[in-house]
Formats: structure tokens, sequence, C-alpha cells
């Protein structure tokens, strides 16, 4: 446990840890906050060095004058941004006390590392996108997910309630804050853990209409995951995923009451490590000649279905004709196959295959969304892209 205590002044409980300017240090030290499980870390595949002085690179902005990538970094409360090109670091940088070895919380970033377990079982016959998560978990047919399929689940369009409204504790994802642990528990009762809440939810619509963000989702995934292999989801992500792809460092997840990680966002790493799972996906699913995930999902995580999104569109991509969400990624530009795992309050893994570049931004902004400052990040990271495949 890292323990390093909170700036002089501060108070940081489970009512203030996750909202600025008390995640200006939480962020970074979950560990001291929450009961984690670790992700235990194998022999790190060394990631080779090519610097660039990115820093001075100008973004052209909207509407006012362009800003350097080191300008647009410092006023976004950034606390580490590393950028890939065919596989070699040409930019790290860390901000706000942040180390090369410090582990972040990644938010809704985690979604794409569920999502790749659940890859990796769909390519060796384990799961069918097509049967009903209740094959897999029979308990989820006497709640809303019954007859609802791993594919609708995974790409967010089954017919579940759900409310993703951050700043209503009454909603259902202030009633997954407390059931994971990360707001305090209630004297009225409610459920008590993640899978507790899951069995609460009722359908409001048929299953595999359009796309809806549902951060539940996810954690259904991770059951459906435990249920399959026999093993938690920290002890499956670090044989299955940590260890083949080399990261460097041990990682954690968030528990609930019950020891439950928190699938849909609870994971905390290094910026490195997270960038691993860009170069993964850059790579055509394969590290150092190895073929750790199947071309095939790879290919499907760039591209969905375009009309079914666009019905319910993200406030960040209002400007992105060909954006869609397939398998736990955020599709960018489904002609190009851009796509990117997004978290709260500024967490970013993007993934630009064609111009061979990942590029991971950590973040602690004061609030949840910020619709301004997601697309600058976009336009930003168009420009990095297309300054080093010029190069």
């Amino acid at each position: 446990m890292k323990g390093f205590p909170p700036p002089a002044g501060q108070r940081v409980d489970l009512n203030s840890w996750d909202l600025g300017p008390a995640n200006r240090w939480s962020f970074r030290n979950v560990r001291s906050v929450l009961p984690t499980r670790a992700v235990a870390a194998g022999t790190a595949i060394p990631l080779p060095r090519a610097e660039r002085r990115l820093e001075e690179l100008a973004l052209p902005l909207q509407d006012r004058r362009a800003p350097t990538l080191g300008e647009l970094l410092a006023g976004l409360d950034a606390d580490g941004c590393l950028v890939l090109h065919r596989g070699r670091i040409v930019f790290e940088r860390y901000y706000n006390g942040m180390g090369a070895l410090d582990l972040h919380l990644s938010q809704s970033v985690a979604k794409s590392f569920v999502g790749t377990l659940v890859g990796l079982f769909v390519g060796r016959g384990h799961l069918d996108l097509e049967r009903p998560v209740m094959h897999y978990v029979p308990e989820l047919a006497d709640c809303g997910y019954r007859d609802a399929t791993l594919g609708q689940v995974l790409d967010m369009r089954s017919g579940v309630k759900f409310g993703e409204d951050y700043t209503d504790p009454e909603c259902e994802i202030g009633q997954l804050d407390r059931a994971a642990g990360w707001k305090p528990a209630r004297d009225d009762g409610g459920p008590e853990s993640v899978y507790d809440l899951v069995l609460t939810l009722t359908q409001e619509r048929p299953h595999g209409g359009s796309f809806l963000y549902r951060s539940i989702e996810t954690d259904v995934l991770g059951w459906v995951l435990e249920r399959t292999s026999g093993l938690g989801l920290a002890e499956l992500l670090s044989r299955e995923l940590w260890v083949p792809m080399g990261a460097e460092a041990e990682a954690c997840f968030t528990v609930d009451r019950a020891g439950t990680c928190l699938a849909d966002g609870g994971l905390n790493a290094t910026l490195r490590d997270y960038a691993r799972l860009g170069l993964l996906y850059c790579n055509e699913g394969a590290i150092e000649g190895r073929q750790i995930l199947s071309p095939a999902w790879v290919s499907a995580c760039r591209g969905g279905d375009v009309a079914a999104f666009q019905e319910a569109p993200n406030p960040a991509m209002f400007d992105l004709p060909h954006a869609c969400y397939s398998r736990q990624w955020w599709v960018l530009d489904s002609e190009r196959g851009v796509h990117a795992a997004l978290g709260i309050f500024g967490q970013m893994i993007y993934v630009d295959p064609a111009r061979e570049c990942v590029i991971t931004l950590l973040s602690s902004w004061p609030e949840a969304m910020d619709a301004a400052r997601r697309r600058a990040i976009f336009r930003a990271c168009e420009t990095i892209a297309s300054e080093l495949a010029g190069a």
C-alpha cells in the first residue's frame, strides 16, 4: 500500500474521494481509500524509446489560438500522458506528483480490459455471443437480463433500465457506487454488493435495440467470466492478459463488501501498462509476435452499428459521424478503425491502428463529464497521430 497522506488540510473520505479536488490525490492512492485485490504481473516486456519533442506541437482548436500539447495538458488536470508510435515510447510525461510506477484509477477504461477477456474466451469457444447471459449465470434469469445475449450486453444494447446520471445519487449509478463500496452504505439498506444490485434491475424495453451507456453491463460480463473460468476477475486478468502482454507492475481492482472486483471501473494500473493494452490492439492482437487476441476480435472492436449508436449520441462525439460502440470500446471513426477506451474524469487509451499510434491519458478532472475537454483531447490525438505518421 502506497499510503501517502493527502495534502495538508484536505479531508478525503468515502463522500469526497472521487470528486475534485480530493481526486487529485486519491486517484493515485486508491489503495489508501478502498479495499482492493491485486492483479499480479509477470516478466515485463520493455517498451523501447524514440523520444520526440511533442510538448511543442501546436494543436489547432476551435475559436482560439492553437496551444501546444504541453499547454493543453497543463490546463486539463492531467496526471500522466504517454504516446507510442510503432511500439516505441515517443512521449512520456507525469504531472501532479505522479510517477512511472504509481497506480492510477482507470474508471471506465477498465471496461475495455474486461471486454478483451470476453474476446479471449470467445476465441477459444468458451463463450458464445449469441447465448443468453443467463446460460452462464442462471441467477440472471430472475432479473431484467433474462434472455439478453452476451453480445447485446457486450455492446450495451440490452433493454435493462439503468440510469447513468453521475450527479444523481438516487439513480442506478448512485446505487452502484454504494453497492461497490465507493460511497457509504445507507442505514435504510439497499444492495450490499454489485451482483446483488444486478439482480434488482428490471427490463424497460426489448433487448437488442439502440445503444445506451450502462456501466452495470460490464459487471454482468465480469460475472459471466468468473463463472466460466472459476476464477475471480483479478486472478483471471492476471493469468490471461496482464502476464501475457508483459505488464511491468502489479495492478489492482477495488472490491465490494463481498470481495467482488468492480469490473466496470475499479482497475488501477500504471500509465505504461494501460498503454500496453492499446499496443495489443494496434498490433492486431499480438505482442512480440505472439498472438494473444484473435485479429477477428480486434477488427470487430474497430467498427460496429453506427445507426444504433447515433440514436443516443454521446455529447463528446456529436461531430463524429462514423462513431459507434463495439465490444466495450468507443469507436471514434469506424471507417479508419480509430477506437478508444474512455473513463470519466479524463481517462483514455486512444488507438489509431493505421498510423500505428497509441495515446494514453490519465487525469483528475474536477467534474466527471466535460464534453468540451473530451473533444479537445480527441482533436489533439488526431493531430499527434498525423504528425507522427508524417514523420
